[in-house]
């Protein structure tokens, strides 16, 4: 390597801090440039056990590990008197099976911090704000913490601006999704949640009762709080009066017994709401560029599913650079979008079908075969890039056959 290679990295979010980690390990310089300071709040709370090898490969294992993170060990399923459970440790990959359920202020900042100590550079309240491909070099016009614009190049741009999607809107790129739009109601409370068999080491997913494209999540922390919230298409909020709490807490009391279990709760934290939230790209790369997590894709929140996109990511974009400074050929398509967009798409399988009831009629069946089950965990733990299983090979396909045949046989 004739000099050191110089990537800049927009976002210090988990795919930013990851991405920029494995940079470090491989030798190269990298820069992280985060609009804002952390501390700060982000929603995506509940991690699936397949990040957890991603952290291990960047180094943050025993960080993350020691941290007193919530243990999740697994997920909780729950419509009218129906209740499913699926325990990570039962699925059918081998890998981790365990993970955390974090307040991401903290997980945030806490891989930030890890990257740092890697020797990524970290400019905090640096925001991008004009990008220029065309030469050589990439170019970024960025504003510093005291609105001051320089200019900067480097080797390589990712981006890692999750919901902000800097290049995406600077260059054009964002694309309709193909989900309807949605929309989610949130809060963090103090739980005081005292009945004896609720497990805090699962996430719990309850289906309305009488909506059954409308579902709440309950996602416990270590310290007694949760993050509770409600997903639901913009009519499902709008035809409730009032303001977002009234109508957040008319949704909770209609699902009696998310309405138990939080009847001592301590709503202490402003109702926030996320819209429209489905988001996708005409392009994954470019020249000088690659679009990390949310930055080129983000599907629902239904399965946690977007830590784990951006962490995916930001490895794959690592190796691939990797090559690319060594002189290697690289193909950023077969190497990067292609890979990354197998496992997009079987999540995207799974949340479809799970608006469209079918996923709800396997989670919910009365006579799972052990063996299946252990597959459909497995991408419940977001093991989505294991083409040894047959529901992540043939998604759709398997899917659709399990789907009537628990249809058929009830």
């Amino acid at each position: 390597m004739s000099r050191q290679k110089k990537v800049i990295i927009i976002g210090a979010g988990p795919a930013g801090s990851i991405a920029g980690a494995l940079l470090q390990k491989k030798g190269y310089q990298a820069v992280i440039l985060e609009r804002e300071i952390f501390p700060r709040f982000s929603i995506g709370e509940s991690l699936l056990p397949q990040c957890m090898e991603f952290i291990e490969q960047a180094g943050m294992l025993q960080a993350v590990n020691d941290a007193g993170f919530q243990l999740k060990t697994g997920a909780d399923f729950l419509c009218h008197d129906t209740y499913s459970e699926f325990y990570f440790s039962d699925k059918f990959t081998p890998g981790f099976g365990t993970t955390y359920q974090v307040q991401r202020d903290r997980f945030d900042a806490l891989l930030a911090s890890e990257a740092q100590r890697q020797g990524c550079v970290i400019h905090w309240r640096h925001q991008v704000v004009g990008a220029d491909f065309s030469g050589d070099k990439p170019l970024l016009t960025v504003t510093d913490e005291h609105a001051v614009p320089y200019q900067v190049d480097a080797d390589f741009v990712l981006d890692a601006s999750g919901f902000g999607r800097v290049l995406p809107r600077l260059l054009n790129l964002e694309s309709p999704s193909n989900f309807p739009v949605r929309q989610a109601l949130f809060t963090h409370i103090e739980d005081r949640i005292s009945c004896e068999k609720y497990d805090r080491n699962k996430i719990r997913i309850v289906v309305h009762p009488e909506k059954p494209d409308v579902w709440y999540w309950l996602i416990p922390f270590s310290n007694g709080r949760c993050s509770v919230g409600i997903v639901g298409e913009p009519e499902v909020f709008s035809a409730i009066p009032g303001d977002q709490q009234q109508v957040f807490h008319a949704l909770v009391a209609q699902e009696p017994t998310l309405a138990a279990l939080l009847q001592n709760a301590q709503f202490d934290t402003p109702i926030n709401t996320i819209k429209g939230y489905s988001a996708n790209v005409s392009a994954l790369y470019g020249k000088g560029y690659a679009l990390l997590g949310n930055a080129g894709e983000f599907l629902d929140p239904v399965f946690s599913s977007g830590v784990t996109i951006a962490m995916k990511s930001a490895c794959l974009a690592a190796d691939v650079l990797d090559k690319q400074f060594s002189d290697l050929p690289v193909d950023w398509h077969a190497d990067f979008a292609e890979p990354l967009q197998k496992g997009v798409d079987t999540f995207r399988t799974y949340v479809t079908a799970w608006y469209e009831g079918g996923l709800q009629d396997v989670i919910f069946y009365n006579q799972q075969q052990p063996t299946i089950k252990a597959m459909i965990c497995s991408i419940l733990a977001g093991y989505v890039w294991d083409e040894s299983n047959p529901y992540v090979k043939n998604s759709q396909h398997r899917l659709n056959t399990l789907v009537e045949l628990c249809r058929t046989t009830v």
